[in-house]
């Protein structure tokens, strides 16, 4: 049976109506990569979260009759509220009531077997806040960073996204790991004097600290491989998750990489050539998709796949134009890269899945980006316009020179087809005389070693 989830926001001073459910909406298709039915959604505008259960008591009870729970945090569990804030929540949860019993929830689920088991939270909880809400719901409450967490989890595919993704979900779980019945009593023998809660948060800071190591060696590996291409025209696709970067992969170099329409479906670093390849050859590269609100452990264990659009000599920032959000999917890819350093690489904006946008909506873009490049993955013709784009981008940067291999050393034109393009060749006494166009440090690599 699939599990059934009831989405929980709270819109706070500052955010619009259209971007609070803009965010819940996509709460929603990440709850549904997880597998889960969304029966129910209950939202509420607060100055700030309540710092013991997020909603107000008016809401927390509407939100434990889409799960079966009382919507009373048994007792034990404390509420975190001062009396200025008792006071103003007495009076807002009156507000509530009064509109609950005008207007009945359209999204409550109509008999006991609609309820729900997940209530997912569109904030970051606290560990105190997920447990009250757990009493309080009688339901499992995933937060939106365990939500993310945990489908990093699943789509990891290669060694090193494993272990950058176990990274984050250890640092996840610890805080918020829990005494059980016998767990605060003490332990005989190694270790004595910890209790099993203790025992098991040093198990997991081990674990981390031999994850980092092994991370370590890998991406030491990785930074040789990409400083063996630092010579090589490099092209990165950054953008918002689920914006086509894998399909547009696949069209520009002909691979077979994993494409899906889900979220997060990417988190390898993949990296081929254009097709069909040029001289010099250009590498493209696709990167893990962003998202709204990226926990901080995922943003730096995800470094290397985060330093490929760092080092790229050209960036192409994709975007769903069809997503009515695009504007602010665009907003989150340009912070990122901003956060990392990478703002300052060139770039071309990409406007794809054109194939579902009108007229209008189309003019609409170009109006408001007149820079943009309009197009679908899946249009032979559009794929075919971009790559000679890239390709006279690169040949601007070029010069053209003139090098002269001796006879005797010709096992250096190998090296001068692999990172140049070879205008005119022609032979004389003195040896092979090649006029070629590469980018400038390539140039000047070649010239010193054709005077060796």
């Amino acid at each position: 049976m699939t599990p059934r989830a009831v989405l929980v926001g709270v819109q706070l001073p500052g955010v619009t109506d259209v971007d609070h459910e803009a965010d819940l909406a996509e709460l929603g298709r990440l709850v549904h990569t997880l597998g889960f039915e969304v029966v129910g959604t209950v939202s509420q505008k607060r100055e700030g979260l309540a710092a013991g259960t997020v909603l107000g008591e008016g809401k927390l009870k509407e939100l434990a009759k889409l799960t079966g729970g009382t919507g009373e945090i048994p007792s034990g569990a404390t509420k975190q509220r001062s009396k200025a804030r008792e006071k103003w929540e007495a009076l807002d949860d009156d507000a509530e009531d009064e509109a609950v019993e005008e207007e009945a929830d359209e999204d409550a689920p109509a008999e006991d077997g609609a309820r729900a088991s997940v209530v997912v939270v569109d904030h970051e909880l606290s560990p105190s806040q997920a447990r009250n809400l757990e009493r309080a719901t009688r339901a499992e409450v995933l937060d939106r960073t365990g939500v993310i967490v945990d489908i990093f989890h699943r789509h990891a595919k290669s060694r090193e996204a494993r272990m950058q993704v176990e990274i984050a979900r250890l640092n996840y779980v610890a805080p918020r790991m829990r005494e059980t019945g016998g767990g605060k009593e003490r332990q005989q023998g190694r270790g004595a004097g910890e209790s099993q809660l203790e025992l098991d948060r040093r198990k997991i800071r081990d674990r981390i600290a031999e994850l980092k190591q092994g991370l370590a060696a890998i991406q030491a590996d990785q930074d040789q491989r990409r400083h063996a291409r630092k010579d090589q025209l490099r092209v990165a696709l950054v953008g918002y998750t689920n914006a086509g970067k894998s399909s547009l992969m696949r069209a520009l170099t002909g691979s077979e990489v994993y494409v899906a329409d889900r979220l997060f479906a990417t988190l390898d670093t993949t990296v081929r050539a254009l097709q069909p390849e040029t001289r010099p050859r250009i590498l493209v590269s696709d990167t893990v998709g962003f998202i709204k609100k990226l926990p901080h452990d995922l943003v730096a264990s995800f470094k290397s796949t985060l330093d490929e659009a760092l080092e790229a000599s050209l960036l192409l920032y994709v975007v769903d134009a069809s997503d009515p959000t695009c504007e602010a999917q665009l907003e989150v890819t340009m912070g990122v890269l901003r956060e990392i350093g990478a703002e300052s690489v060139p770039h071309f904006l990409l406007l794809n899945k054109s194939d579902r946008l009108d007229p209008q909506r189309r003019a609409e873009l170009l109006a408001r980006h007149p820079e943009a490049i309009v197009l679908s993955a899946h249009a032979p013709a559009d794929v075919t316009a971009l790559r000679q784009r890239i390709v006279d981008h690169f040949e601007r940067s070029m010069v053209e020179t003139t090098l002269v291999i001796p006879y005797t050393r010709q096992a250096l034109v190998a090296q001068v087809y692999e990172h140049a393009r070879v205008v005119s060749e022609s032979f004389d006494e003195a040896g092979r005389t090649l006029v070629i166009r590469a980018l400038p440090a390539a140039a000047e690599k070649l010239a010193r070693l054709q005077e060796r």
